[in-house]
This record gives C-alpha cells, structure tokens and sequence, in this order.
C-alpha cells in the first residue's frame, strides 16, 4: 500500500505561478479585443442607418394640408373715417365797449351763466386829450340848453299872448293854432337838448373814472375760459381794434365735430348722414352725431387735399364733454345686416378682374375654383352675394405644412 502512493504522487505535475498568470493575462486581452470589435461594428451599423434614414427623410417631399373655412353670417358696415375735434357750436367771446383796468370779475373758468348776467366791471382811465374833448361837449351842451330855453320861452309868451286874443275873439282860431304848434316844437327842442346835456354828462363821468362800465353776458351757457385778471387793462372793440377778451362763453349743450375728410373720400359721403365719434379721453364710449355741413373748397395739408365737415354731436342729459377733446368719427357709407360673409383675405383674382374661391370637393384636400359675387366690405369681411353658400369649405391661401 505505501509503494502505491509514491507512484501517484510522482505522476502529478504543477504548473508553475508564473505561466499561469501569463495564458490569464492572453485570455483577458482576447476577450477585451472582441468587446471592442463588437462595439465598433454596432455604433457603425447604428450611424449608417442612422445616414440612411436622414437623407430619405430630407429628400422626401412633404405632405401639405390645407386650412379651410366655412361662411358665416355678419354685419357688415363700409366706413371712412375723419379726425377732428369737439368743439362748441356757439362759441361767444365778450368784449368791452371802453377801454380801462379791469376792476372786478365776478365768474371763472367752467361756471354757468345766463344772458345779461354781470362778468365785469371796468373801470376808465382818461386821458388829457379826452378831457379836453369832454369838455368841449359839456359846453356845445349847455350852449345848446340855453339856445333851446330862450326859444321856449319866447314861444311860451307867444302863446299865452294868442290865447288871451282869441279868448276876446280879436284872432282866428288858425293863428292860434300857428302859435301853439310853435309852442310845442320850441318845447321838444329844449327837451332834446336837455337830455343830450345828461348823456354828455354821464359819458365824461364814465370817461373819467367816476363810474365803472359794466360787462355782461350776451348769451346763455358755460364760461370756458377768463383769460384777464383784475388790474389788467383792457381795450375797448372797435373798426380798428378787436379788443380784449374778457371771457369766451359757449353753450356746452350744443357741440359739434369739426374734422377733415381726404378728397378720395368726400365723394362718397353727404349732409344727413350718420357718424360715430370715438373720443380718447372717454374710453369705451361711442356717441352718435349727424353729418351738417361738408366744406366746398379743400385745403392741402400735408401734401394731401382735405375737405372741412361739421357733426352735430347728439347728447343724451347725462353726457358731458369738454370742449376740444380729440376725436374720430367713422362715417357710415353702407351698412349690411345678418348677410353671408367670408374673410376678405380669401378673395383671389383671376384675369378680366374676375373674383373667385377655391372650394373643396367631396374628396379631402380636393379643390376647384368657384367664381364669387361680392358686395361691401370693411375691410375684414366681406359680403358674398352668389357663388356658393354656408355649407362650402373654402381653401385658405396660406399654407399650413406637416411632415410625413
């Protein structure tokens, strides 16, 4: 049994450390050499389909899908519209009748006044040359009152001599009748000349200081604007002067739009038609008005023929506005009701001015030209009076692109 052992043991071979770590280190660089070469070939495979599938994809053509619409019912106005602003129809300015300082005010800026109401007083400053001139009145005046009392009494004597001689019948009842009607006219004489006396009288007391003129209103409605203060000096309205403005009245109930329509336009429109006035500085507000008047002659502003109209502008009791508020009035030239319409960027045009749509047959994407009669616009829409109805689908011009 020992001798058996020995012969086992002699025939097992070890293998050195060295050499095994060497074919482990042979196998493991295989391995890595074939993960490699397997990646590489995958990312190549994966980057030529990759190539493959861009360029079939770039030179395909796409798919175009177009959009459409139906008709559709609307209201349609045609305008043209016009800048101006609201201004007062009657707008009164008063003006003194002498020249002076002013010397009281008695209304301001936005308060409402009647006619004959008292605004101002004015008190006068005179001159040397006027006093000189009023003096020479006084006494034209005063000569004038003893001329006329001298001859009244004369008459008066007359008189009363012809009336004791027809009372003793030593006269005719006619030439009593000549001293009597002498009698009266040198009695108007003197009357006259008595009462110039006065006014000669009042004017140079006016004249110099004395007494105040008064100034009043001559209209009903609101005062807009005082452009003097007290102590200013005034210049009375005369042929040679307009004269200072004391205070600018206007009746706020009455207003008108006041604006300028292009000469391409002037034609289309006439006195009694509508206006709507949109005023910037009332936001969400149209008011109405009635077309009064439409300038005959132009005026070139900015290189363009303009043509002046008036509106009056129609109130209700709890509207107010300002006078001068900027406004645009669009002007109603034709306006349709509940009418067939389409978006007037859907019109085409084809040869001899000829109006027409494409309109989309029973297959999808399929259309055909229909020739279209159209009646107003505003601009956006657009009235269709024959070529088709509410149940077509039109082609819209733009394009709407989707890729395969």
């Amino acid at each position: 049994m020992e001798i058996t052992l020995e012969k086992k043991e002699k025939t097992v071979k070890e293998i050195p450390t060295q050499e095994r770590t060497k074919r482990e280190r042979l196998t493991v660089g295989k391995v890595a050499k074939r993960t490699f070469l397997f990646l590489f070939l995958a990312g190549l495979a994966a980057g030529t389909v990759w190539l493959v599938y861009y360029f079939i994809n770039k030179s395909s053509t796409p798919t175009v899908i177009y959009k459409t619409e139906t008709p559709f019912k609307a209201n349609i106005t045609k305008k043209t519209v016009a800048t101006g602003a609201i201004v007062p129809k009657r707008e009164v300015t008063v003006k003194p009748q002498v020249s002076g300082i002013i010397e009281v005010l008695y209304v301001e800026a936005g308060q409402s006044i009647k006619a004959g109401q008292l605004i101002a007083k004015v008190r006068v400053v005179q001159n040397l040359s006027g006093k000189n001139n009023d003096l020479r009145t006084i006494n034209e005046g005063e000569r004038s009152v003893q001329t006329a009392r001298v001859s009244f009494e004369n008459a008066q004597i007359e008189k009363d001599r012809q009336e004791k001689l027809l009372a003793q019948k030593a006269i005719s009842q006619q030439e009593y009748q000549r001293a009597l009607t002498e009698f009266n006219m040198r009695k108007e004489e003197l009357s006259r000349a008595e009462r110039g006396l006065d006014i000669s009288l009042q004017n140079v007391m006016q004249n110099s200081g004395r007494i105040s003129n008064d100034i009043f209103s001559t209209v009903d409605g609101m005062v807009l604007d005082v452009p003097v203060k007290v102590g200013s000096s005034v210049i009375e309205r005369n042929n040679f002067n307009e004269g200072t403005t004391i205070a600018i009245v206007a009746d706020m109930n009455s207003l008108i739009f006041e604006g300028k329509v292009d000469e391409s336009e002037v034609g289309k429109i006439k006195e009694g038609m509508d206006l709507n006035l949109t005023i910037g500085a009332i936001a969400d507000k149209v008011f109405k008005a009635k077309l009064e008047f439409i300038s005959p002659k132009g005026v070139t502003e900015e290189g363009a023929i303009k043509f002046q109209i008036k509106a009056k502008v129609l109130l209700s009791e709890s509207d107010f506005i300002r006078a001068g508020y900027s406004a645009n009035a669009d002007i109603v030239l034709d306006q349709k009701d509940s009418v067939l319409a389409i978006k007037e960027s859907m019109l085409q045009f084809g040869k001899k001015d000829s109006v027409f749509v494409e309109v989309e047959t029973s297959s999808p994407q399929v259309f055909e030209k229909r020739i279209i009669k159209t009646g107003i616009s505003d601009g956006i829409n657009i009235q269709i009076l024959s070529g088709i109805d509410k149940s077509n689908k039109i082609k819209v011009p733009e394009m709407k692109t989707a890729n395969k």
